[in-house]
């Protein structure tokens, strides 16, 4: 089989993109004991599978998310919370996917769907037309005959192209939702593959939230993805892209700088872990200060309760256990 090039250019926007996404990766990784952090890495999780469901128009928030995730009963849709379920045993176990590798695919894919569609873990037998929020077409997908060779072919582009990965991998995001190869679930599985293109490329971007970026900018995401499927390659969409990630990465360094601008001052360093957190639970107590600071039960329970007097925090009961919340 011919290794097809897919159709795009190399624009100057897209090679200062690269330069500055490097440079922020290696701002982020030289010595970044955030990104290390367990918890905080889960927090960035929770948005990620919160953002790429929501864009599909999953109804849940970000606070429901995480409660599914920590095993609470939510008032929600079924479909939602099996979507939510799925998405995170899938971003789990993405250190374990092959990028390159059609069955890695369609068993990501398999786990993404499983219970929500008829075709889960297969490629598509019917033809498919992809249609905006108004319900106009915008494009048909690939024939469903053409799926599992032109997928088989875009991967082994992926795996042997030259171009950076950074590029490379925004084209592989375009190309599989040009293909559509699935019946349903092609934008997560997308931008899956997006992250685990990047994660292989530099680890960092196993737990990076651009789902996050592209959910706030929704609108631009399909309006550039409109923008190629017009011009026939995916330039559009790669320098969008590249704008997202960079965004991305400021975001994760600006709070990271915040934390550690005065390292002295260590009240401060905990309050903003401890806030942080808190953006993503409805609740803090003792052990996750233990575990976010580094502290002792005994160091704990003192910032909790600094925090507290200082207006920040509000003491609760969860579950017959004293907890803490943030003061409104």
């Amino acid at each position: 089989m011919k290794n097809r090039k897919p159709p795009f250019e190399i624009t100057n926007p897209m090679i200062d993109s690269v330069a500055e996404i490097a440079e922020l990766v290696g701002n982020l990784t030289a010595a970044n004991p955030y990104s290390a952090n367990p918890t905080l890495r889960r927090v960035h999780r929770i948005r990620t599978i919160h953002s790429s469901l929501a864009i599909e128009q999953n109804t849940l928030s970000l606070e429901q998310v995480t409660a599914v995730l920590n095993g609470k009963h939510v008032l929600a849709p079924p479909k939602d919370i099996a979507e939510v379920k799925n998405a995170y045993e899938v971003y789990e176990h993405l250190d374990q996917l092959d990028p390159y590798s059609v069955d890695d695919l369609l068993t990501a894919h398999g786990i993404l769907t499983r219970g929500l569609v008829e075709e889960s873990g297969v490629f598509r037998t019917r033809p498919v037309g992809v249609v905006d929020h108004e319900g106009h077409i915008l494009h048909f997908g690939t024939l469903p005959q053409y799926v599992p060779d032109l997928m088989t072919e875009l991967l082994d582009w992926a795996r042997t192209s030259e171009i950076h990965m950074l590029i490379r991998s925004c084209v592989f995001h375009y190309e599989l939702e040009l293909i559509h190869p699935f019946a349903d679930g092609n934008g997560r599985i997308g931008r899956l593959w997006h992250t685990l293109l990047l994660s292989n490329w530099n680890p960092a971007f196993a737990w990076l939230p651009v789902e996050s970026i592209i959910h706030d900018r929704q609108q631009e995401y399909y309006a550039a993805i409109n923008a190629s499927n017009d011009q026939g390659e995916s330039t559009v969409f790669i320098e969008f892209m590249l704008s997202a990630i960079k965004a991305s990465l400021i975001e994760v360094i600006s709070t990271r700088d915040e934390m550690s601008d005065a390292p002295k001052d260590k009240p401060m360093l905990r309050w903003k872990t401890i806030e942080a957190y808190l953006k993503t639970h409805d609740h803090i107590m003792n052990a996750e200060v233990r575990e976010l600071c580094g502290v002792s039960a005994a160091t704990a329970n003192r910032i909790l309760s600094q925090l507290s007097q200082e207006g920040k925090l509000v003491k609760c009961r969860v579950h017959g256990h004293w907890a803490y919340r943030l003061a409104e």
